[in-house]
C-alpha cells in the first residue's frame, strides 16, 4: 500500500469586487442556422457582445442551447482540432448504429410528423452539456486566450435557439 500525504500547496486569493450594487439581469437569444453534423460554431463574439450590451461589469453569463440534440461547450477553435472532436463524436456515438430511440414501430413518446431517426445525436449530447457559464469580470467574459464558446450540431440541419443569460452589476 502506498502511504500518500496531501501536498501542501500555497495558493493566492484575489478580491475581484467587494461591494454591494444593484444586480442586472439580461437575457437574450441567439438564432443559428446549422448545416450539418456534426458541426462546431463558435459564437464567442456574440456572447461577448452580449455581455458588453448589458452593461454587467461583474458577474456571470450562462450560455444554453434549449436542444437535446445540440449542444454548447468551451473549447478551442483550431480547424485541425475541431476535426479531431467531430471524429470522436462520431465514434462515441455512430450514426448508423441500432438505437431503440430510432424505432418508431416500437416507439410512442415524444414523437413528431416530421420525426427523424436520431439516437445518434442524444447518445453523442450525453457526453457534452446543454450549458456553460462564464465568470464576467471588468465587463468581459473571462475566458482564456485559445477558449471559444461553441454552439455544436449533432442531429440534421435546421435553426437552433442559443439562450443568453447575464447576471451581475
Amino acid at each position: 500500500m502506498l502511504d500518500q500525504q496531501a501536498a501542501t500547496v500555497h495558493i493566492h486569493r484575489r478580491a475581484m469586487l467587494r461591494h454591494e450594487a444593484q444586480a442586472t439581469v439580461t437575457c437574450e437569444s441567439l438564432e443559428v442556422e446549422t448545416t450539418g453534423a456534426p458541426e462546431f460554431h463558435d459564437i464567442t463574439s456574440d456572447i461577448v457582445a452580449i455581455v458588453a450590451d448589458s452593461g454587467v461589469t461583474f458577474g456571470n453569463v450562462t450560455v444554453f442551447s434549449s436542444h437535446t440534440t445540440a449542444a454548447i461547450r468551451i473549447n478551442e477553435n483550431e480547424p485541425l482540432l475541431l476535426r479531431d472532436l467531430a471524429r470522436t463524436l462520431r465514434q462515441i456515438a455512430p450514426s448508423d448504429a441500432y438505437y431503440e430511440h430510432n424505432d418508431f414501430g416500437r416507439r410512442t413518446v415524444n414523437m413528431n410528423e416530421d420525426e427523424c431517426a436520431n439516437g445518434h445525436a442524444h447518445c453523442q449530447h450525453l457526453f457534452l452539456a446543454s450549458s456553460e457559464t462564464i465568470p464576467v469580470i471588468d465587463g468581459k467574459p473571462a475566458i482564456g486566450t485559445y477558449q471559444r464558446v461553441f454552439l455544436i450540431e449533432l442531429d440534421h440541419p435546421r435553426v437552433r435557439k442559443v439562450l443568453v443569460t447575464v447576471v451581475g452589476c
